[in-house]
């Protein structure tokens, strides 16, 4: 395995993409002049909806397709024509892609045999492996007998057997149940910062990828949207499709400012707001009722939806012609009925603005 210290991601990049195009049947460009630095021992996640080229990159990186134009740089070297097997990167699929016919010791070590490595040294590296993804006790399995988390840890040991630089994950937890999902992102997390080692993972989950990621891009139409890391990303979207893309229903359009505030279809609001001609009102920051009185701007809307979610409840408001979400966490107190109007507050700490 990589040996170097866990912890924060070293700053010598592990992958460098240089305006990178890649194009398929009439003209569409999946990947669009993407350029795109990763960190060594950075845990890095491409996020964006379907069709929206983060798959593509990913196999750019990984030497399944080829660029028609741009430049790939992975651990100082270019990949121009560089073949999968000759890369020092290795790939786990959301199909896994294990040998029916192999049982789980021979499925990890499958690699190293193909290398002619020692049995002796095949052995010890797979026995190794197994233990550090907690799979130890099923080397003499058979595929057939595994469940989905466990194939999932299977195909993970494979892919990290031979030590590649970086390791490539296209959604590989997006076909497991909700709680199994959950634990298998903590899991690949500590196991990235156990052993050092660059991912680059993919996924369509916002969630998922603010959990795991250190940084991460946000792809639209084969172009980077943003990088950033994803409290960055979260609270500072740098342009509307990012915001909705990361859940923001709050959008609010600018239709004038000066020094002290902005008019927007909610009224004039007080305070300094930052640049673009919508205004982000993040869910968790609005406050209602008797809280709202502390807030510079206050409002009036009524509850047309309340839907309770355990830790928090979200309140759908209708506010001067407008519907905004709200989510408050439960502290015991009893919420707010359908139909009732109550006090709602507004401060530009709890906002971001964003530009079309």
């Amino acid at each position: 395995m990589a040996d170097h210290p866990a912890g924060s991601p070293r700053t010598e990049s592990a992958i460098r993409v240089d305006a990178a195009t890649k194009s398929f049947e009439r003209g569409v460009k999946a990947v669009d002049a993407v350029d795109l630095d990763v960190g060594a021992g950075e845990f890095f996640t491409l996020l964006g909806p379907s069709g929206c080229g983060k798959t593509t990159l990913l196999r750019l990186l990984a030497g399944l397709e080829q660029p028609d134009s741009g430049r790939i740089t992975i651990g100082g070297q270019v990949m121009d024509g560089v073949p999968p097997h000759r890369r020092s990167v290795n790939t786990v699929f959301q199909s896994y892609a294990l040998f029916p016919h192999r049982n789980v010791r021979r499925n990890i070590g499958f690699g190293l045999e193909m290398q002619g490595v020692d049995p002796a040294a095949v052995a010890a590296r797979t026995h190794r492996i197994a233990e550090l993804i907690g799979i130890d006790a099923l080397l003499d399995r058979e595929v057939a007998q595994l469940s989905g988390g466990q194939r999932q840890r299977v195909a993970l040991a494979r892919a990290l057997i031979n030590e590649p630089d970086v390791l490539l994950l296209d959604e590989p937890l997006s076909a497991l149940d909700a709680d199994l999902r959950g634990r298998l992102q903590l899991e690949l997390k500590r196991l990235q910062r156990q052993l050092g080692m660059t991912f680059v993972f993919v996924t369509h989950d916002q969630e998922e990828a603010m959990v795991m990621s250190d940084r991460m891009a946000v792809l639209n139409a084969g172009r980077i949207a943003q990088v950033g890391t994803p409290d960055a990303i979260y609270e500072s979207p740098s342009a509307l499709f990012v915001a909705r893309f990361m859940g923001h229903e709050n959008l609010v359009p600018i239709h004038g400012r000066d020094g002290d505030g902005v008019d927007t279809p909610l009224g004039r609001l007080e305070g300094h707001f930052g640049d673009g001609d919508h205004l982000l009102l993040r869910p968790e920051t609005i406050r209602l009722d008797d809280e709202a009185d502390t807030a510079p701007n206050r409002l009036e809307a009524t509850v047309e939806e309340r839907l309770y979610r355990g830790e928090t409840t979200e309140y759908r408001l209708f506010c001067d012609g407008l519907r905004l979400l709200a989510s408050c966490a439960n502290r015991g107190q009893p919420g707010y009925r359908v139909g009732e109007r109550i006090r709602i507050g507004v401060s530009p700490r709890g906002t971001a603005t964003v530009s079309d």
